[in-house]
């Protein structure tokens, strides 16, 4: 990876490189257990990786995606949200605060910053995470990325016709889709 000399560092990941084996603690369904990525193939994997727990603009989406998860869900998809906190500070947040409460996907921790540093979200001036969403295909392959400033929240709509797009294309062969696609719009055949 290249540091582009404001702490950050470039992505590491490019379209269409596969999900790298990795392993985390996770706070999910109640308990700390450890979550092996491998054991997920075959599904669509959505990542969304934020800086940091008890914070402004990390729980208004995770409940935007807790309210979505359902979703996701029915598009065959999976969904991770991904810190630097330890699963005990996960399970803290989920406990204390009524947004976060209501996440029933896995919470993946990363204090070694692996999997930051693995995506390329890895922030060397803070030791956090940029605000980052990444989509796999079933096969492992990644299909979509964004990265941007934490000064804003996601959308996870939007990461969800993303996802629906994405599998339009993979199960329809030969049709692409236009800007703003949505099911049941006219896809393009070139």
């Amino acid at each position: 990876m290249v540091n582009k000399g404001n702490g950050q560092q470039a992505h590491g990941l490019k379209i269409n490189e596969r999900l790298p084996a990795l392993e985390a603690d996770a706070y999910y369904k109640n308990n700390i257990t450890r979550i092996n990525l491998s054991d997920y193939q075959g599904k669509w994997l959505v990542f969304i990786f934020y800086p940091a727990d008890f914070t402004f603009v990390c729980p208004t989406e995770l409940e935007e995606m807790a309210s979505l998860y359902k979703n996701f869900t029915e598009q065959g998809a999976e969904v991770f949200s991904v810190s630097r906190d330890t699963p005990y500070v996960h399970k803290a947040w989920h406990d204390s605060d009524p947004r976060i409460n209501k996440v029933e996907y896995p919470m993946l921790s990363d204090t070694t910053g692996e999997l930051c540093k693995a995506f390329g979200t890895y922030n060397e001036s803070n030791g956090l995470s940029q605000r980052a969403s990444f989509i796999f295909d079933p096969d492992g392959n990644l299909k979509a990325m964004e990265i941007h400033d934490d000064g804003f929240g996601r959308n996870t709509r939007e990461l969800l016709r993303e996802l629906e797009a994405l599998k339009f294309v993979r199960e329809n062969k030969g049709k692409v889709c236009p800007a703003g696609w949505k099911p049941g719009d006219e896809a393009i055949q070139p």
